[in-house]
């Protein structure tokens, strides 16, 4: 199954990241907390199929961020798509912005507002490129490991 994973090409890849990347949006209903999880498995992941096809680690490395980047990328499409129309209620004087069901993490209702709109949006796509690059760096460790054990 492994090798499988690993024969396919990143277009391919991307595609299926995409799918599984809508349905960790739809798991979170809209929250994208399963999206950041699922980067250490992209991480590791980016690792091993990098590893396979380059042989030079700093190449690995750029291409883990080059892929962490896409990825934190497809993430804040979705959230664009999801939470984007909702920062049009910032705007109309008639929207009671305390019954939109966001929680009222702040005091002012239009502060709440604005801080999960600047999380959903903003912050949970960065956050997933962290856990990606995180991931792919204890993948690394793992193998730098493995390789310093097998050459003793």
């Amino acid at each position: 199954m492994m090798k499988k994973l690993l024969a396919l090409k990143p277009l391919k890849l991307l595609a299926i990241y995409v799918i599984l990347d809508t349905i960790c949006v739809g798991m979170g209903l809209g929250v994208p907390i399963f999206c950041i999880l699922f980067g250490f498995i992209v991480g590791w992941y980016c690792v091993y199929y990098n590893s396979q096809t380059i042989g030079q680690m700093r190449v690995v490395i750029w291409q883990v961020l080059l892929y962490a980047t896409i990825t934190a990328m497809v993430t804040l499409l979705g959230m664009l798509i999801i939470w984007g129309p909702m920062i049009a209620a910032l705007f109309d004087p008639r929207k009671d912005l305390a019954q939109t069901g966001i929680p009222m993490i702040l005091y002012e209702p239009s502060a709440s507002f604005i801080g999960w709109l600047i999380l959903m949006i903003v912050i949970s796509p960065v956050l997933q490129l962290l856990t990606t690059v995180f991931g792919s760096y204890l993948a690394l460790f793992k193998c730098q490991n493995l390789n310093v054990e097998s050459k003793t």
